[in-house]
């Protein structure tokens, strides 16, 4: 397992955080999304590789900075 950390800008409200919650899941069953509208930070535990994770969130129609 390891901990990934990014900056979200345009996840604005909860649904934003099920959304990006769901992609990342998708890839990855076991993996642990906490995610904060408020600070824009999403903090996962995953096995899978930075770029699978980064992919999912852009797929979803979210920008990483």
């Amino acid at each position: 397992m390891m901990t990934l950390e990014f900056k979200v800008p345009n996840m604005a409200c909860a649904a934003c955080v099920t959304t990006i919650t769901n992609a990342v899941t998708a890839i990855d069953s076991t993996a642990k999304v906490e995610a904060d509208p408020k600070t824009k930070q999403v903090k996962i535990e995953t096995q899978q590789p930075e770029t699978a994770v980064k992919q999912s969130i852009i797929a979803a129609g979210y920008t990483i900075t």
